[in-house]
């Protein structure tokens, strides 16, 4: 009898910790999922409050993304430095505070100029890089101490679930706010969304999450070096190097055209704010359904096959918008708006479709100890490689003259897009699971 009641006690106690650890995996993913709301505004704001053009709208979109690549130091800083014995959840109110001053600063700042909008969206994306680093910290090591060999899967989808739900939702408001506020009352609606999730991250303590603790025996300094060594030694296997190399280059080598189809749906065919809200809605639908069907049926497959497919999937898409822009299936009774809500949400959604299993995959490579040093790395490199993805959109687009008088070369610079994307399949064999088969045998 004693046996079992301690049993049970240990059962109860492991469940209220999975479920404190769901809450603040949910909450911190589900509001960083939410920044699409603001970010929307953000595109409108731009375009028709200063007057901003495409390629320097896309620019702007590539060059806040700067502090993301910070990410690998952000992640050795919340692994070796802790705040009050804690390395998580202290990092993630930081965070928040951050983004929150931030888009305060821009709701409030009368007539801002560009240079310190910039400045400001910085600021924001420094501060979700923080955020993004310890809550992907904290489901890698929450993955480690479950002891199914589907838990590290189960906890990255649950993550993706939430953040796709509230991107969904954030550009599904955003898309109607725009019809009825001016940009700047989106971002004092998320700034204040913000300075809840800091609230709330204060009042929970980091103890009940059994999260691995720090050691005390290191100073900051010696902490740091340890690991920096062993993240060094991590990215030095063969395995997550070459797979890290081949996922960052399946991205920057597409030039895309994000911002150039922006101006050509909202410029060109007159597609309003709800339409373009809508299609990002879309996108975040299929990335929800996506980690819900990856947990489901796809996570045993080889990572090297889902991601493949992917790829191209990715491409037949992009070869689609050729069709699309040039009328084709508006002549065949498809409206503009239905196309964009579909597949240019589709697109969008499909671009970042691999991150998931990628995680999942590195996850199960990453060893024991710096968890979140080798997830901030790879969110670091991806985030580089969209940067560079986003500058090799625009010179693309100025090379082969698309502006916004003229939208002629459009076609063109979609197919050299669609074929940039199918190569990376050319060399799909880095992506190696040697390890993963070893763990199966044993």
């Amino acid at each position: 009898m004693e046996k079992e009641e301690k049993q049970e006690a240990r059962a109860m106690a492991a469940a209220e910790v999975a479920a404190r650890r769901r809450l603040v995996i949910g909450v911190g993913f589900w509001v960083q999922g939410f920044r699409l709301f603001p970010w929307l505004g953000v595109n409108f704001f731009l375009k028709d409050g200063m007057g901003v053009a495409a390629s320097a709208l896309q620019i702007l979109q590539a060059s806040a993304n700067l502090p993301m690549v910070a990410k690998p130091l952000l992640g050795l800083l919340s692994d070796a430095v802790p705040v009050r014995g804690h390395r998580r959840l202290p990092y993630v109110a930081i965070g928040a505070l951050l983004q929150a001053i931030s888009w305060l600063s821009i709701a409030l700042w009368p007539a801002i100029s560009l240079p310190i909008l910039t400045v400001f969206l910085l600021l924001s994306n420094f501060g979700a890089s923080i955020c993004e680093v310890a809550n992907d910290a904290i489901v890698a090591e929450a993955g480690k101490q479950v002891t199914s060999s589907s838990g590290s899967g189960q906890l990255q989808s649950f993550a993706w679930m939430f953040g796709s739900s509230a991107g969904a939702l954030g550009n599904l408001l955003g898309g109607i706010a725009l019809s009825y506020f001016s940009p700047r009352v989106m971002f004092m609606c998320f700034a204040i969304l913000l300075l809840l999730q800091f609230i709330t991250t204060v009042a929970i303590p980091e103890s009940s999450l059994k999260l691995p603790k720090a050691s005390t025996n290191l100073s900051a300094i010696s902490s740091i070096r340890r690991q920096i060594k062993e993240l060094s030694c991590a990215l030095c296997m063969p395995e997550m190097f070459w797979s890290i190399i081949w996922f960052s280059v399946s991205y920057a080598v597409i030039p895309f055209l994000l911002g150039t189809m922006f101006f050509y749906q909202t410029e060109v065919l007159r597609l309003d704010s709800s339409v373009i809200g809508l299609s990002k809605v879309f996108g975040q639908v299929a990335l929800l359904a996506w980690s819900m069907s990856y947990n489901k049926y796809f996570k045993t497959m080889s990572a090297r096959k889902v991601l493949s497919v992917l790829q191209f999937i990715t491409a037949l898409v992009m070869l689609s918008d050729v069709l699309f822009v040039q009328g084709i299936y508006r002549k065949i009774g498809i409206p503009d708006s239905i196309y964009t809500i579909v597949f240019s949400g589709l697109l969008e959604g499909l671009m970042f479709f691999k991150v998931l299993p990628f995680s999942v995959h590195i996850a199960k490579l990453c060893p024991v100890g710096c968890e979140g040093s080798v997830m901030a790395f790879v969110m670091s490199a991806l985030a580089l490689a969209t940067i560079i993805s986003g500058y090799l959109g625009v010179a693309l687009a100025a090379f082969m003259g698309v502006s916004l008088n003229d939208f002629s070369a459009l076609p063109a610079c979609l197919l050299i897009e669609a074929a940039c994307t199918m190569l990376p399949l050319c060399c799909s064999s880095l992506i190696n699971e040697r390890i993963e088969k070893e763990k199966k045998e044993d």
